[in-house]
């Protein structure tokens, strides 16, 4: 008779055979997608995490196309997931929010902005994007935000503050503050000068999101974990401070607009208020810096390009009946070759690999089967990359602008998404990096120093920052 011990240890051998066995051999109702699941429990998300010296897709991406195609299965977090550099299917997944697929995050993302707490989530949605339009939208942007932006940018204790001149900067630094800075002004009457600094926290929670999600003292998620508390803190103490203000002493920003709806939507309190303003913070600040960060190296590195760039402002200026007037949109729409140049750094900077989305009923694309309830990760990053629509894919060329018609490639560059999830801020990180390209060559001139290296892997970063030396013009 066998001993005891030794039945326990095959019994425990055969279930964790199957386990693994059902782990690399998922159920579905068809043929699933080619792939590999990596290793039970964490998938393949360390293969992901690691970077690469360029501007080119994560070699985890690039690797995985090579082989299986533009439809592949992967395992993310220990979470099954469908990713597809397809743009028809792509497009068709965009068009299907809300049918066959919904909304869906990693369980990082997840924890730290409440996501998938809200039972009605569509409905939560078009509240949150219809607000933000309200202050972020065109005709806003128009009336509003571009003549602040504008006078903001140009008075001089508010140039050195986040320009620096005659001084060595970090641009990657200076992006982040002043997107961070701006944004949460038009949040929350944010005053840099009177309340705690909220950048630096920003930029920790960033680098935190995109790291291992180990909760251990001295790791960028322990960090992103500390200053999301604070920031959070920080939330409810502006929130607390506004409800103190006589209604009539209010200002006319987002906090105000979402107290005042308080009463007419139920669904509206104290913690959805105070995360909706956290993480419509953290939207506005980090595609805008991480973007501004990036056109600046590859300005200061295509002499060309930021020789046209100047030649346009400076005559934009030229043609101003007042030569300190502020831009005005019809200015802003004119401007040609600027339009091109954030194209072409939206393209190049990707900032996220993918959007996520959940499948809700088996999906069928190309003889495959996406099981119900696996994730899809609909790769926007790729599609501005291939070869077979932008030519030398990886050379910054805003002159390729000229000839492109957008409808011939919106299938393929989709920098702010697509569908009903599409970005509501789009058109003010356009005119945010309009304006402060404005400023910055009718005004300064720029040299790069040093840095500007790339460390691309589920996200844009640059290994030593970019320094660069800005100086007044004479």
């Amino acid at each position: 008779m066998l001993p005891v011990g030794l039945i326990v240890c095959a019994l425990a051998v055969i279930c964790i055979a199957q386990l693994v066995y059902k782990w690399i051999n998922p159920k579905c109702n068809g043929i699933l997608p080619p792939g590999s699941m990596g290793l039970p429990l964490i998938g393949e998300t360390l293969q992901l995490m690691i970077p690469s010296s360029s501007l080119d897709l994560p070699p985890f991406i690039k690797r995985r196309m090579q082989r299986y195609g533009p439809i592949f299965r992967t395992s993310i977090g220990g979470r099954p997931v469908v990713v597809s550099a397809d743009p028809d299917f792509n497009h068709f997944i965009f068009l299907q929010e809300g049918k066959l697929v919904k909304a869906w995050y990693l369980d990082t993302y997840a924890k730290l902005f409440k996501q998938g707490e809200n039972v009605d989530g569509a409905y939560i949605h078009k509240y949150i994007r219809n607000i933000t339009l309200s202050h972020f939208g065109a005709e806003t942007l128009k009336e509003k935000l571009l003549p602040y932006i504008s006078y903001s940018l140009s008075i001089d204790h508010v140039q050195q503050k986040y320009l620096h001149f005659n001084y060595v900067t970090t641009s990657l630094f200076m992006g982040t503050v002043m997107a961070c800075d701006f944004g949460a002004k038009q949040l929350f009457s944010y005053d840099p000068e009177r309340q705690e600094k909220l950048s630096d926290k920003y930029i920790n929670l960033s680098q935190g999101l995109m790291s291992l999600p180990l909760n251990i003292p001295g790791t960028s998620y322990y960090r992103c974990l500390k200053d999301q508390k604070k920031l959070i803190s920080i939330m409810n103490d502006v929130l607390n401070t506004r409800r103190s203000m006589p209604p009539e002493n209010r200002p006319n920003d987002v906090l105000d607009h979402i107290l005042q709806d308080m009463t007419a939507e139920k669904f509206i309190n104290d913690d959805f208020i105070v995360n909706l303003l956290f993480g419509l913070l953290y939207v506005s600040f980090d595609s805008l810096s991480s973007t501004l960060a990036l056109a600046m190296n590859l300005l200061a590195e295509n002499p060309l390009a930021l020789e046209a760039l100047t030649a346009e402002h400076e005559g934009v200026v030229g043609k101003r009946e007042g030569q300190h007037s502020s831009i005005t949109w019809e200015e802003y729409k004119s401007m040609t070759f600027t339009h091109q140049v954030i194209n072409e750094t939206l393209r190049l900077q990707n900032g996220s690999p993918g959007l996520l989305r959940k499948a809700r009923k088996d999906i069928h694309v190309n003889g495959y089967t996406i099981p119900r309830g696996w994730a899809i990760m609909t790769l926007t990053s790729a599609l501005p990359l291939n070869p077979d629509t932008f030519e030398n894919p990886l050379t910054f060329n805003p002159w390729r602008w000229k000839d492109i018609e957008p409808k011939s490639i919106y299938k393929n560059f989709a920098p702010f998404g697509g569908g009903m999830k599409q970005c509501a801020g789009s058109e003010y990180t356009r005119l945010f990096l309009s304006t402060f390209f404005h400023v910055l060559v009718t005004k300064y001139r720029m040299t790069k120093i040093s840095g500007g290296d790339v460390v691309r892997g589920p996200m844009l970063r640059f290994r030593n920052g970019i320094h660069v030396n800005i100086s007044k013009k004479t």
